[in-house]
């Protein structure tokens, strides 16, 4: 009898947007020759194209674009519950990164940076997307805690009024942190380790502003403080958390 062939996960779709034609070919054409399906667009216009035909897993996304810039994208896909997003960008200081990451990008690359240190940063945030969807809910599938109810499979988090609260997967790498140690301080240092993955190169601001964002979300739906700073030590997530 023939065993049965080992299963094949599909292959994930990126979308690079790029004005840059040499540049759009060079990125597409690499990430192409990885693994990846590769979907290209010079503008927003274009890329809402892309989107609405086609399921798109993560955007690399240029800030410099004509029309509607990586910013207003950024924004606007972050808003609507979109794919990861990798912004990359010739401003390259903190503030520029700050800012991407505020709006809601997963990672930051200042050009020029290589195709394999694109290719590096792509792998992962599609390693971090599975550990939260795939790896993180060890002991359960679900978490409660104040009224809210998160299903890591599906990486949702729903409010005490049962709607739904859109995150970005840097969000939902945090909280998926935290839930797994409630009501316990977390360096800054530990929770790039747990929620980022030791191989991503991030800068300490970044949990700093993706932790104002994900508190700010959940402060809206909630009278307490649910996510609490521990001057000179980290932070904590003050609340009990069940795994029903």
């Amino acid at each position: 009898m023939t065993a049965p062939l080992p299963s094949v996960l599909p292959a994930r779709h990126i979308l690079v947007v790029e004005d840059d034609t040499q540049l759009r070919e060079q990125v597409t054409g690499y990430l192409a020759e990885h693994g990846f399906n590769v979907h290209a667009a010079a503008d927003a216009k274009q890329m809402d194209a892309v989107l609405s035909a086609s399921p798109i897993d993560l955007v690399v996304l240029d800030l410099m674009l004509p029309g509607e810039d990586g910013l207003s994208i950024c924004r606007r896909l972050s808003a609507e519950g979109g794919p990861a997003i990798i912004m990359v960008s010739a401003m390259g200081e903190e503030i520029d990164r700050v800012l991407g990451l505020e709006l809601g990008a997963d990672d930051y690359l200042a050009k020029p940076c290589s195709p394999r240190e694109l290719l590096a940063r792509v792998r992962a945030v599609f390693r971090r997307l599975e550990e939260v969807r795939g790896g993180a809910p060890k002991k359960g599938r679900s978490y409660q805690f104040q009224g809210f109810v998160v299903d890591a499979l599906r990486r949702q988090l729903r409010a005490p009024s049962g709607a739904t609260i859109l995150l970005t997967s840097g969000e939902f790498s945090l909280l998926s942190a935290f839930l797994d140690h409630p009501q316990r301080i977390l360096s800054r240092d530990q929770l790039l380790d747990i929620a980022r993955g030791q191989d991503a190169d991030v800068f300490d601001r970044a949990v700093d502003v993706q932790i104002s964002r994900l508190r700010r979300k959940l402060h809206a739906c909630s009278d307490g403080e649910i996510i609490k700073t521990v001057r000179g030590a980290g932070y904590m997530f003050d609340v009990p958390v069940t795994r029903p």
